[in-house]
C-alpha cells in the first residue's frame, strides 16, 4: 500500500512512565488472545471471561452479566476530597468478517474477526484497571471501567446504562478512545461537538406490475422506479440540508428483477443516513418518505418503507475534551500530534453514554504503513501497530489523574 501518512515506522514512548511502558508485552499478549477468539454482539462469552479472570486476579471488584456479557469493574482511589467519579469505556465485541491475515493470532472463529481494534480497546481498559488498582494512592475519587458488548449492532451502551452502570455511585464524566488507522501512529483526534455521526437505517419495498420486457405499456416497472427514487434522494442533501451541515444519504443495496425480458415487478432497497446535527432527527425519515410516495404516485406503484435511528451523533463536552487534548498534548509524540479536525461519518453507540453524563470519545492513531497495518476499519485484512497499546493506557491514567485530582 501508498502511505499518504508522514514517517511512522516508530513513536516515541519516552516520556510514557516506565511502570506503563513495561505493561506493553502484557497488552500485546492479552490483544492477541482476545483477537484470536472474537466474538459478536451479546455472544462476548469468553471475552467476558477472559476480562473477569484477569480482573479477578489482581483483585478488583466488578460485576459481571450486565446487558448480557458485559462488566463494570470498580477501582476506588485514596479518600481526599473531593470524591469524584470517572468511567471509562471499552467495547468488546467482534465483526462477521473472515479474517484474511496470516498471523500467529489470527482469528479462531471463522467468520468472525476483531476488525475495528476492539480487541485493543479491551487490552488497554485491563491495563489501564491493573495500572489504577496497583496505585490508589495517586488518585482520589472512583474509576468505573466499562467493558461493553454489541458496540457494532445491535448496541449495547443503551442497555448497559438502562441496566444502571452509571450509578451507585453516579458517574460524573466519561472518556473512551478508538484506535483509529485513519490517523498515523500515535496521533490523537479529539474535538469538542460532534466528533461522529448520527446513525439511521432505511429500507423500501416497490411494488409495481411485472410484464413482458417487450411489452412495458402492460407493466408499472418497479426497476424505473426505484432508480429514480435512488436519484432523488440525493437532492436531500443538496437541496434540503443546509450547506453549512455535513450529512449523507446512501442507497447500499438494490436488487430487482429475475431474467433481462422480465420487467420485475418488486424492487427492494436499503439505505443509511448520517449526520451531525442532532437537529436533524427525525427530518430524514420524513423526507425520505415524501420522495418515495412522490415518485410512486406518479408511475402508479405502491412501497412499503421502514426508517429507524440506530445511534444519535457522538458529541463531546467541551471541558473533557479540553482535558484530554491537555493530556494529549503532554503525551503524543508524532509528527501531526493533535488533530482536532477528525469527525467522521461513521457512527458509535458511545453517543448514549455521552448524552447521560459530560464526556469526551477521541481517536488514538494506530495506522503504520512503513509495517502494511493500514488497512481500513472493518477490511478483512485490518490490523494496527500494537505499540500503541502502551500510549493508550497513559492517555487514561493522565484523565483520570487529571480529573480526579
Amino acid at each position: 500500500m501508498v502511505s499518504t501518512f508522514p514517517n511512522s515506522s516508530s513513536v516515541d514512548l519516552s516520556r510514557i512512565r516506565l511502570s506503563i511502558r513495561s505493561l506493553q508485552p502484557q497488552l500485546v499478549e492479552w490483544r492477541r488472545q482476545l483477537h484470536q477468539k472474537p466474538e459478536l454482539g451479546f455472544q462476548e462469552k469468553l471475552t467476558a471471561q477472559f476480562v473477569s479472570q484477569k480482573l479477578q486476579e489482581w483483585g478488583i471488584e466488578h460485576q459481571t452479566g450486565i446487558a448480557q456479557t458485559g462488566i463494570v469493574a470498580t477501582i476506588r482511589g485514596n479518600n481526599l476530597s473531593p470524591q469524584k467519579v470517572l468511567a471509562i469505556r471499552a467495547d468488546m465485541d467482534a465483526l462477521p468478517i473472515q479474517e484474511l491475515n496470516e498471523v500467529p493470532y489470527r482469528s479462531q472463529h471463522d467468520g468472525v474477526m476483531h476488525a475495528c481494534g476492539h480487541d485493543g480497546h479491551t487490552a488497554i481498559a485491563l491495563g489501564t484497571a491493573y495500572y489504577l488498582h496497583q496505585n490508589r494512592e495517586t488518585f482520589a475519587g472512583t474509576i468505573k471501567i466499562i467493558f461493553q458488548p454489541a458496540e457494532e449492532g445491535p448496541g449495547g451502551a443503551k442497555p448497559m446504562i438502562e441496566a444502571g452502570v452509571l450509578k451507585n455511585p453516579d458517574v460524573d464524566a466519561i472518556i473512551g478512545l478508538h484506535l483509529w488507522n485513519n490517523l498515523p501512529l500515535g496521533t490523537l483526534g479529539v474535538r469538542a461537538g460532534a466528533l461522529m455521526a448520527a446513525v439511521e437505517t432505511f429500507k423500501c419495498t416497490i411494488m409495481g406490475k411485472g410484464g413482458h420486457g417487450a411489452m412495458p405499456h402492460q407493466t408499472v416497472d418497479s426497476v424505473v422506479v426505484a432508480a429514480q427514487i435512488v436519484n432523488a434522494l440525493q437532492t436531500i442533501v443538496a437541496r434540503n440540508v443546509n450547506p453549512i451541515d455535513s450529512a449523507v444519504v446512501t442507497v447500499g443495496e438494490l436488487h430487482a428483477g429475475t431474467r433481462n425480458n422480465v420487467i420485475a415487478d418488486t424492487a427492494r432497497m436499503s439505505g443509511t443516513v448520517r449526520y451531525f446535527n442532532p437537529a436533524y432527527e427525525g427530518f430524514f425519515k420524513q423526507r425520505i418518505e415524501q420522495i418515495i410516495a412522490g415518485i410512486c404516485q406518479s408511475h402508479g406503484a405502491s412501497y412499503d418503507f421502514n426508517c429507524w435511528s440506530l445511534y444519535p451523533p457522538v458529541i463531546n463536552d467541551a471541558t473533557i475534551a479540553d482535558l484530554v487534548r491537555s493530556v494529549a498534548e503532554e503525551v503524543v509524540e508524532t509528527p501531526l500530534g493533535v488533530v482536532p479536525e477528525c469527525q467522521t461519518m461513521g457512527g458509535e453507540d458511545m453517543s448514549y453514554f455521552l448524552q447521560q453524563v459530560p464526556g469526551c470519545y477521541f481517536f488514538l492513531g494506530s495506522a503504520n504503513p512503513d509495517k502494511g497495518l493500514a488497512y481500513p476499519h472493518h477490511h478483512p485484512r485490518f490490523d494496527f501497530d500494537e505499540t500503541i497499546l502502551a500510549m493508550g493506557v497513559e492517555m487514561f491514567i493522565r484523565c483520570v489523574e487529571k480529573f480526579c485530582n
